[in-house]
């Protein structure tokens, strides 16, 4: 099934005409729950992965002896999801709050398992013949597999996350690796994702504000500015304002390409730092494909869908309800990449 962006509540071009010399192309993942198989592009599914290549693990030094299973991480969920879709009424029963309780209990892992290696968690995997946008990796590689570790405890501060990439060319692979290691148990549930189906779209994005030239990030400003004064003293059931930032600029949820989002810090300079590049947006991951304001980026197949219930699809946190986004080399893909949590 197709996912359609709404045409913006707003014309941004006819608001800013200066805005058409820096409008880009980004590509809207739509994850949605699913099955996919190791052909297809999909968050949380099984990847194309080689029997004979071992499997991706945390090396770093950190304590991985207890936290929670991604079974019952799967399993609360279900049963949390199936409860508040129940007609007519919603809600867990006293029964499935038991349950669900038992499923959060803290998990210790046996000892050579917390003291071993620990498998890294495959997030999300993309073929460049499913995802307009998507560049090629090094040596013509045509497939993206994006790994990272289910615990907050790596980097100078002892709290970052550990993201691993890797391209591949998928015509290479013949015995595909059915059985991949997987973590005992993780640090954060927010990294543990659920099987989703993609529906990619390409639509038009601008670049977040701070960016665009003075003059005209000035302007944007000013009216946003406006727009929250007028809120303010609005009553409580006027329609929320048509925001640059929320509404016209730069698409929510997963999605490739197109231009980053600055909106928990300043804008950081994102540089190869092999060769010094300017690096571009690969990859943004989402913990939301649409808010609770206005709600102006909800597909238009999807118009009456709750944005409690339906807007994480993956079950994916980044941070403290953020996104992650992950840029690379133009110059040249096989440069490591660079990150942001915003």
């Amino acid at each position: 099934m197709l996912r359609t962006t709404p045409p913006r509540p707003l014309d941004v071009e006819a608001l800013f005409p200066e805005l058409a010399a820096h409008r880009g192309t980004t590509t809207r993942l739509h994850p949605r729950p699913g099955r996919p198989d190791v052909a297809d592009s999909s968050v949380g599914g099984p990847l194309l992965w080689p029997a004979d290549e071992p499997w991706p693990v945390c090396t770093e030094p950190h304590s991985h002896s207890r936290g929670r299973r991604p079974t019952d991480i799967h399993r609360q969920r279900q049963i949390l999801a199936s409860a508040w879709r129940r007609e007519p009424n919603p809600g867990p029963t006293e029964e499935e709050r038991q349950l669900m309780e038992q499923l959060r209990q803290e998990h210790r892992v046996e000892e050579a398992a917390a003291n071993g290696p620990l498998p890294l968690i495959g997030l999300a995997q993309l073929y460049r013949r499913d995802i307009p946008g998507l560049p090629a990796g090094p040596d013509d590689c045509d497939l993206l597999q994006v790994f990272w570790c289910p615990f907050d405890a790596h980097g100078p501060t002892g709290y970052g996350m550990l993201l691993n990439l890797r391209w591949r060319r998928s015509w290479e692979v013949a015995e595909v690796q059915t059985s991949p290691p997987q973590p005992q148990a993780v640090g954060f549930e927010g990294y543990v994702p659920e099987p989703c189906v993609l529906h990619p779209e390409q639509v038009a994005t601008y670049p977040f504000a701070a960016l665009l030239p003075k003059e005209l990030c000035a302007r944007i400003d000013a009216r946003e500015e406006a727009l929250e004064e007028a809120e303010q003293s609005a009553d409580n059931d006027a329609a929320a304002p048509v925001s640059y930032q929320y509404d016209l600029s730069i698409p929510p949820g997963w999605r490739v390409g197109g231009f980053a989002s600055w909106h928990v810090t300043d804008p950081s300079p994102m540089n190869c730092l092999t060769c010094a590049a300017p690096m571009h947006l690969l990859l943004t991951i989402d913990s939301s494909e649409w808010d609770g304001g206005s709600g102006s980026w909800k597909p238009l197949e999807e118009p009456d869908l709750p944005t409690h219930l339906y807007a994480s699809p993956t079950e994916v946190t980044v941070g403290r309800w953020g996104e992650l986004n992950i840029f690379a080399c133009p110059e040249d893909p096989g440069h490591p990449h660079r990150w942001s949590i915003q």
